[in-house]
């Protein structure tokens, strides 16, 4: 089937700076595309966690609005124009999302925690409107959430939500079986990350440098892997247990992925520190089945901005933004998405570059959409001109650009609320 014959419609929240932003949809419908801009309200203005939360849109086109102090949900034509936008993570085989709540700039929601953490909202999408099931009280922000899930090598591993705290340097372990009345939404324990090999003499265990942020959970394994990137390793954890059976070093990678096949992690970082001229993106491969590290590929000139796998795992995509300053910045190719041939894992071939236009932002989304026989659209944003690139997932020619707005972006999000046949980030 044509790609450009299907029909669909994402949400994006567009984030200007300085608490201002927008939510537009844009739509596909009988071959011509259509952007349309929510509708602004006035600003809420004040503390950040009072600040409402955008969580998507709903099937009639309306926001789905948290106030974050009523804990309610309400669907809207209109968003304010400081409301914020929670990364989401999507709860595998269930229609709840978790929203991660970093906090304010020492990592604390203040409204709920005061200064001891912050928060993630699970929400359900049962019906139209949404409803929060829960605000749980975590560790101090930036979060990540992996969920594990009994396995055919090993049933007894139960349903569960790991949760990173990158500023305590722990992961918040949270009951995810509806099931289980006495665990389900609540924080079971907490896994403290200290490792006193990088440590100094004498320091505490919480908080540390552990700064854990990238994680997964491999279903070949029935292990959850959580990226030290303050120590520069992987930690491999027993989710029965709770224990760090052991560490592997991975180096300037600041965030994991999984391969489809659950086999592989994908690291990937950058090196701006060896020469004052050249960033030197990585992207590592480290085999969970050897529980070691296999492929560490260099890039001159290149920042590793967000990377994932199309639907079938046999490509991976990573957008290039920007990072360093001086030479280093004037150098970095800011412009391009690498695609790599991912069929050879833990081996990575480049088979080819998405020419788009210069990406000043640091961090550069992206999304696919597969729909019956048709090939797959990929959806990647043009931060500095405002504009959103149609990508056809076989040829990967630019098959329409499509402008969002008249301004440059400082941060752009894709909403999946409504949207189960989008993936992405």
């Amino acid at each position: 089937m044509d790609t450009s014959a299907i029909d669909w419609n994402i949400a994006c929240h567009l984030d200007y700076g300085n608490h201002t932003g927008a939510v537009v949809i844009v739509q596909r419908q009988g071959g011509k595309s259509s952007v349309t801009t929510l509708a602004s309200a006035p600003a809420k203005g004040g503390d950040f966690n009072r600040r409402s939360v955008f969580l998507g849109v709903n099937s009639e086109g309306c926001a789905l609005i948290l106030d974050p102090v009523t804990k309610t949900v309400t669907a809207s034509k209109q968003v304010e124009s400081d409301c914020r936008f929670n990364y989401a993570y999507r709860d595998p085989g269930s229609v709840r999302l978790w929203y991660s709540n970093d906090g304010d700039e020492n990592g604390n929601d203040t409204l709920n925690c005061g200064d001891n953490g912050a928060t993630v909202t699970v929400a359900s999408k049962t019906n139209g409107t949404g409803e929060v099931l829960e605000t749980l009280l975590v560790g101090r922000g930036h979060h990540v959430s992996a969920f594990t899930r009994p396995t055919p090598g090993n049933s007894q591993i139960p349903h569960r939500a790991f949760i990173s705290n990158l500023e305590d340097g722990t992961l918040s372990i949270v009951g995810n079986d509806p099931s289980d009345a006495i665990t389900f939404l609540k924080v079971i324990t907490t896994i403290n990350l200290f490792d006193p090999r990088f440590e100094k003499e004498g320091a505490a265990g919480v908080p540390n440098n552990a700064f854990p942020h990238g994680m997964e959970f491999s279903p070949v394994t029935g292990k959850v892997y959580n990226l030290n990137n303050g120590y520069n390793s992987v930690a491999v954890i027993d989710p029965l247990t709770f224990e760090v059976e052991r560490t592997v070093p991975m180096p300037l990678s600041s965030n994991l992925l999984l391969s489809r096949c659950g086999k592989f992690l994908i690291g990937k970082g950058a090196d701006r520190k060896a020469d004052p001229d050249h960033v030197i993106g990585r992207l590592s491969v480290l085999d969970v089945t050897k529980t070691e590290l296999s492929t560490a590929l260099d890039i001159q000139d290149f920042y590793p901005s967000v990377y994932r796998f199309n639907l079938t795992g046999d490509r991976l995509y990573v957008t290039g933004a920007s990072t360093g300053k001086g030479v280093q910045l004037e150098n970095l190719h800011n412009d391009i998405v690498q695609v790599y041939d991912s069929t050879k894992l833990p081996a990575l071939t480049l088979i080819h570059e998405i020419k788009l236009e210069p990406c000043a932002a640091g961090r550069r989304p992206i999304a696919f959409l597969q729909q019956q026989q048709a090939s797959p659209i990929i959806l990647i944003p043009n931060l500095t001109q405002g504009t959103l690139a149609v990508i056809d997932g076989d040829s990967h020619e630019v098959m329409e650009t499509i402008t969002l707005c008249k301004e440059s972006i400082e941060e752009f999000s894709f909403a999946f609320w409504d949207k189960p046949e989008f993936h992405g980030a």
